[in-house]
C-alpha cells in the first residue's frame, strides 16, 4: 500500500541488501528503482545508506530486526541517521519480528511516529502472535499518511474474524511472554548443539538464525528438504555459505538437528 501511495515512476527507493524480498517486488511493481546499499557486519549501513539519499528518493525500507540476519540497529545509530534525512523523505520501520527483541539498545520506534513525521511503523500478528493464517498486521504513522493509504486501501482489506483475533491476541501478554521464553530456549538449544558440530552460529534479535554451513550450504538445504525439514539457503552474496533456520517447538528443533547430524555424514 505504501508504495502504491507514494511512489512515482523513476523515484528512488533505498533498501539494505540483502533484505526482505517484497521490498523489490513493490518498488518494480511501481516503477521505481531500488537503490541496494550492502549490509556491514551482517546489519544496516546507516550512514552508507543516508550518504545514498538523492533529489529522486522518495523511501527508505529499514526492517528491524533485520530478515534475514536477525541483527538490529541501535538507538544512538538510529537517530543521527534520522537526523540526516530530508523532511520530504518517508521512512519505513518494518517490525515484523520487535516483539522478539530483548537488546536494551533498541529504539523505540513509536516516539520518531507523530503529525508532520515522515515514520511509518509496520508491524505484524503473523509471528510471536502465531496469527499468520489469518494475514493481519496494523501500520502507525502521521495521520496525513494514513488518510493517503486509505484513498488507495480496498475497503475490506482485513476481515472481522482476524481484526477480533488481533484484538484479542493484543491483550494477551502471558502467550507472548510464553512464545518469547521458548524462543530464547529453542536459541541457546540450537546454538549449543550446533557448536558441537563445528557450525558458528550468528548473534540474532529475532526467531531465526544464520548458521554458516560453508560452500555445502546449497547441498544441505536440498537433503534437509529430503527429510522433511525446511529452511532456507538464499545462494548468491554474503548469505551463500548460510541456511537461515526458524526456532521451531522444543520437538522439531531436535528434529532438525537430528536430520543435520545425519546430512552432513553423507
Amino acid at each position: 500500500m505504501i508504495a502504491q501511495t507514494f511512489l512515482l515512476p523513476g523515484e528512488e527507493v533505498i533498501m539494505g541488501d540483502p533484505t526482505f524480498s517484497f521490498y523489490r517486488i513493490v518498488v518494480a511493481a511501481a516503477g521505481a528503482t531500488e537503490v541496494l546499499v550492502p549490509l556491514k557486519n551482517f546489519s544496516y549501513d546507516l550512514p552508507a545508506m543516508a550518504g545514498a539519499v538523492s533529489e529522486r528518493t522518495k523511501l527508505i525500507f529499514i526492517n528491524t530486526p533485520i530478515n534475514p540476519t536477525g541483527t538490529i540497529v541501535h538507538t544512538d545509530d538510529f537517530e543521527r541517521f534520522l537526523g540526516r534525512l530530508p523532511s520530504d523523505v518517508i521512512l519505513v520501520m518494518d517490525e515484523a519480528y520487535v516483539e522478539y527483541v530483548t537488546d536494551t539498545l533498541y529504539p523505540d520506534t513509536l516516539t520518531y511516529v507523530g503529525p508532520g513525521k515522515k515514520v511509518v511503523v509496520l508491524r505484524t500478528f503473523s509471528k510471536i502472535y502465531g496469527l499468520a493464517g489469518l494475514r493481519i498486521g496494523y501500520g502507525i504513522a502521521d495521520p496525513y499518511l494514513i488518510a493517503c493509504l486509505n484513498k488507495i486501501r480496498g475497503p475490506f482489506n482485513t476481515n472481522l474474524l482476524a481484526q477480533a483475533a488481533a484484538s484479542a491476541a493484543l491483550d494477551d501478554d502471558v502467550h507472548v511472554r510464553r512464545s518469547l521464553a521458548v524462543n530464547q530456549e529453542g536459541l541457546r538449544y540450537l546454538h549449543a548443539e550446533l557448536g558441537k558440530l563445528g557450525i558458528e552460529c550468528l548473534p540474532t534479535q529475532a526467531n531465526f538464525f544464520l548458521a554458516r554451513i560453508g560452500e555445502a550450504a546449497g547441498r544441505c538445504y536440498a537433503a534437509l528438504l529430503r527429510e522433511g525439514v525446511i529452511v532456507r539457503h538464499m545462494p548468491g552474496g554474503i548469505l551463500e555459505p548460510y541456511l537461515r533456520i526458524t526456532v521451531g517447538l522444543p520437538s522439531e528443533n531436535v528434529r532438525l538437528i537430528r536430520a543435520l547430524k545425519k546430512v552432513l555424514k553423507k
